[in-house]
């Protein structure tokens, strides 16, 4: 499921240590922004760096796939949908973030995130887009870089600003979880990079769900919302701010737990639901009514999972996209019940087509009007 075999956790010791609320001392420093006013907000600049892809993104074939809204990305991972309806889309390895449109024009190229460090399972891992974007014009990003990762937030074409530094770094279970919840604060899924026993340690970021406010501050009593994840890829918000997250694993069964404050996963708070090796690999969650939407990279499906009262499945596990696209990742709702999701076939691991990668944006089978399937 992962590219790497478990490795060391990579130069935590340089991190100077920071300390939190009540007691609480993270691995690694907060550094919130200044407060004030937001960062002036242009154009994207038309010298941005251009890495190497495998095809230059749009959706090349107009008269094809209606599912399909975008083409020719590299390992598209990070993917945030923007008040007018388009969505902002980050490249895990290459750090490119684009704007892609629903009605299937060219992706837009905004920039390039420098400092994205993709060995082992790292890269530019989330994307969010700020609360009051309209005022402030900024995204947010869940990135790793040589030493750690981190939380960052910039304008379009910006210099991004450090929001939350110091969460440990890995060959693998990196996390990359990052939503904002309805109260406007920020959920951070991080990963055990390997080592369980950080997911468990109080005074570590890693293996944990994380809630800071937009300058990088803890929220309440401290930083850590939940604890006890291995690899937490994706947290995904539903009515009444119920909260979810994706927690994959290196062996055994990946799971879908509901966020409940001060839960730990590792010592007996239980999952929604546990998906089975082979069809596993979950990068993406979101909710549409009383169901989590969930990507699988090995499974290369969308798990469905009803979910009622009290953090327990109301039914049946379902799927959707079997084995059409190959390996899916990210999953996003929009406001008209559509999930866009990103595919994953240039990690290393899949067998990407021609056109590959590709984002879809499709409505579920359980929605009004059908599936175009």
């Amino acid at each position: 499921m992962r590219r790497a075999t478990a490795g060391a956790l990579l130069a935590t010791a340089v991190l100077l240590a920071g300390c939190g609320s009540d007691g609480y001392e993270p691995s690694g420093p907060f550094r919130p922004l200044p407060e004030g006013a937001p960062p002036e907000v242009g154009p994207p600049p038309s010298s941005a760096p251009t890495p190497g892809r495998p095809a230059e993104p749009g959706a090349e074939d107009q008269d094809g796939d209606p599912n399909v809204v975008a083409t020719g990305l590299a390992v598209p991972t990070g993917l945030a949908l923007l008040p007018d309806g388009s969505a902002v889309v980050g490249e895990r390895d290459t750090g490119r973030i684009l704007q892609v449109f629903p009605d299937r024009s060219p992706a837009r190229e905004l920039m390039v995130v420098p400092g994205v460090d993709a060995a082992g399972d790292g890269g530019l891992l989330g994307l969010a887009v700020s609360p009051t974007y309209p005022e402030d014009g900024l995204l947010y990003a869940y990135l790793s870089t040589a030493f750690d990762n981190r939380v960052v937030r910039f304008p379009v074409g910006g210099t991004p600003n450090a929001v939350l530094t110091g969460i440990p770094r890995g060959e693998v279970h990196n996390g990359g979880g990052l939503v904002f919840g309805a109260d406007g604060t920020l959920l951070v899924g991080t990963g055990d990079t390997g080592n369980p026993a950080l997911a468990t340690d109080p005074a570590s970021l890693a293996g944990k769900v994380l809630r800071i406010d937009v300058f990088g501050g803890p929220v309440g009593r401290g930083p850590v919302f939940t604890s006890g994840h291995r690899d937490v890829t994706a947290v995904c918000a539903g009515d009444e701010n119920r909260l979810f997250a994706a927690d994959a694993a290196r062996g055994g069964a990946d799971e879908l737990d509901e966020l409940v404050e001060g839960s730990d996963y590792a010592g007996g708070a239980g999952p929604v639901v546990e998906i089975a090796s082979g069809e596993d690999g979950l990068g993406g969650c979101a909710v549409l009514g009383d169901a989590v939407f969930l990507g699988a990279l090995d499974g290369e499906r969308v798990h469905v999972v009803p979910v009622g009262d009290g953090g327990a499945a109301s039914g049946e596990l379902e799927e959707f996209l079997g084995g059409q696209y190959g390996r899916l990742r990210t999953v996003v709702a929009d406001a008209q019940g559509a999930l866009w999701i990103t595919t994953s076939n240039r990690d290393g691991i899949g067998i990407p087509a021609a056109d590959d990668d590709k984002v879809l944006r499709i409505n579920p089978p359980s929605a009004a009007g059908g599936s175009p399937l």
